[in-house]
């Protein structure tokens, strides 16, 4: 497969002291630093590879690994070669704590990246707080990723999924003249931030009216009941805080119905690839938020896109996902930050790096520079709506 890696950012300088004394305390304080050996630097990952989020768990882990491998074929980062050691939690609380207490534990991981799902993220983070493990990029957008615990040890991918359905919301809710809105959703952490947003943008607005809103088991696969009950209330626009399968089921079986009159709009957890060409074309209109341009959008005219995602689809079959990209981005900040960090890696050193990262990435459209301050890799918010197969931005937010 074509390289994926950006170049790196040059790594910055380490002023250390010339003292004899000094250095050998500096080379036992490396050589005690959990997950990092003199060759090594193991990474850790919580993953939904087999439950109903595996379309983001498994691209992701699939890119994220071969832009290691590129990596470590190189040498590595300052000579340690990069271990990324994932767990499948299947999308259950109690599988993610058994994974993180085995990460964490005995595989003394450095780090925890990409970690799938906001109560399986929530409930790793007390394990993780408690032997300073940062948790970088997880794959999930709730606003706990940043607000629960230290926020010197948390990194996001971008807006949470509360702004980006709230600014969604309410950019159809101003352009389309729409009075009545819905809400579906698990509920989970994830899915309950959503219905807030729903709820929050009609307490705020006079002439919207939360009309009905419904919770669904992850796993439900007929929604044609609700539906129904949704369309008796004249929804205008409905919020969808599903997994991928059960969001195109429910656009599927609105049109089966012959409800086409309603719009219907999903968080960045339902902005897929696999959504948008779903066979015969049943998302077609559908709207969804995201931080980033859908990778098969930017294909089209981006040629750096292009170029990765024809390698991509070379190596594994299909075009690229969001999946993908985020395994792009999380792999990229890791890769930069540690060879920010320097060679003498500590978890001080690698934190102080994120903070300081400044990149750009040409091929997913992410541009991300972090501070003390800002540990978001993106910003902005993009609105897209699936048109002949692919999401298509049409409009951008702060």
């Amino acid at each position: 497969m074509k390289k994926l890696c950006l170049a790196a950012v040059t790594a910055m300088a380490l002023v250390g002291c010339s003292d004899n004394n000094n250095k050998e305390d500096d080379k036992a304080a490396a050589e005690s630093v959990r997950g990092v050996t003199d060759t090594e630097i193991r990474i850790g990952g919580m993953h939904d590879l087999s439950g109903v989020f595996a379309a983001f768990s498994s691209p992701a882990v699939q890119v994220a690994n071969d832009m290691f491998e590129e990596v470590n074929e190189q040498g590595g980062i300052h000579g340690r070669k990069i271990r990324y050691i994932v767990e499948d939690h299947a999308y259950q609380v109690p599988k993610a704590t058994q994974a993180v207490n085995k990460l964490v534990s005995r595989d003394e991981v450095f780090a925890m990246l990409m970690s799938l799902g906001t109560p399986h993220n929530l409930a790793a983070f007390p394990i993780m707080d408690r032997n300073k493990v940062p948790s970088v990029l997880p794959l999930s957008l709730s606003r706990q990723m940043e607000e629960e615990g230290d926020f010197r040890y948390r990194y996001v991918l971008g807006p949470s999924y509360y702004e980006g359905v709230l600014q969604g919301v309410n950019r159809l809710v101003e352009d389309e003249g729409i009075e009545k809105i819905c809400v579906m959703y698990i509920p989970s952490d994830f899915g309950e931030e959503v219905n807030q947003a729903v709820n929050d943008a009609a307490d705020a607005n006079d002439a919207l009216t939360l009309a009905e809103s419904s919770s669904h088991r992850p796993d439900e696969s007929d929604f044609s009941g609700t539906l129904a009950r949704l369309r008796d209330a004249n929804c205008e626009l409905v919020a969808v805080a599903l997994p991928v399968r059960p969001i195109i089921t429910v656009v599927a079986t609105a049109k089966q119905m012959g409800w086409d009159d309603a719009k219907f709009i999903v968080s960045q957890a339902g902005f897929h690839s696999a959504v948008a060409a779903a066979p015969g074309g049943v998302t077609e209109g559908l709207y969804g938020v995201a931080s980033w341009e859908d990778i098969v959008s930017r294909m089209t005219h981006v040629p750096e896109a292009e170029e990765w995602g024809k390698a991509y689809k070379e190596q594994y079959g299909e075009l690229p996902s969001g999946g993908a990209v985020l395994g792009r981005v999380g792999a990229m900040l890791i890769i930069n930050a540690l060879r920010e960090a320097g060679p003498d890696l500590t978890t001080e050193s690698f934190l102080d790096a994120l903070e300081s990262l400044k990149f750009s990435d040409k091929v997913t459209g992410v541009e991300t520079e972090m501070s003390e301050t800002n540990h978001r890799a993106g910003s902005g918010i993009i609105l897209s709506q699936v048109q002949d197969g692919i999401w298509r931005p049409v409009a951008e937010m702060e």
